[in-house]
């Protein structure tokens, strides 16, 4: 069988409480079925990976932090981008590492959900980026449908269980507004989502010009 690849843009070592639990590397590829209005990495997806890489050579570069990752219950962190556009690597992945390890996958859940079920195995927490709740909301922001994102996540919590689902709420200057935000937190809540993250957006100046 012909090995995965993962489209690699970006490594980041050493990273507490943003991508996940314990001490994390987060491994950015790219690809993503979105078009976010502010998104923050809307440079590197532009650009083409830095190489591609196999789940073997990817585990060469971050066991240097197993350590870490054992003593803290951390990981590494696929994101992107979509994360879920690799599952397969995902799951590669997963076979190779240390069982130890933590591996979390953040995600739009904006794929088809074939994708969903192939990483559903290899992945111990999905960060969920729901960004509104609101369809027209949604649509605005990021240029696509937001049923495909709903019926992925039901599909998750009920695979999976909420416990091994946080999902993020942002409330996105120009977008929505925190009766939306709170509107978002309580649709997902009746969907079965008990770990949620309200959040704000901050703009910089270059994300508000564009």
């Amino acid at each position: 069988m012909t090995e995965p690849l993962f489209p690699l843009l970006n490594l980041s070592r050493l990273r507490m409480g943003i991508d996940g639990e314990g001490v994390t590397t987060l491994v950015a590829g790219a690809g993503c079925p979105l078009h976010c209005r502010w998104c923050i990495n809307k440079r590197i997806l532009r650009e083409p990976p830095r190489e591609l890489v196999t789940a073997a050579e990817l585990l060469e570069r971050v066991r240097i932090d197993d350590l870490y990752f054992q003593a803290t219950g951390g990981g590494v962190t696929f994101g992107g981008g979509e994360a879920l556009l690799h599952a397969d690597f995902i799951r590669r992945f997963r076979e190779l590492c240390p069982r130890e390890w933590r591996i979390t996958a953040e995600t739009s859940l904006a794929v088809p959900m074939e994708y969903l079920h192939s990483a559903i195995s290899a992945v111990d927490l999905f960060l969920v980026d729901c960004k509104d709740m609101d369809p027209e909301i949604y649509r605005r922001y990021t240029g696509v449908d937001l049923l495909l994102m709903r019926e992925n996540l039901k599909e998750l919590l009920r695979t999976v269980g909420p416990e091994k689902v946080i999902v993020r709420v942002p409330r996105i200057p120009h977008f929505n507004t925190t009766e939306d935000q709170h509107r978002s937190a309580l649709l997902l809540r009746e969907l079965g989502v008990t770990r949620l993250d309200l959040f704000d957006y901050v703009l910089r100046e270059d994300s508000a010009a564009q």
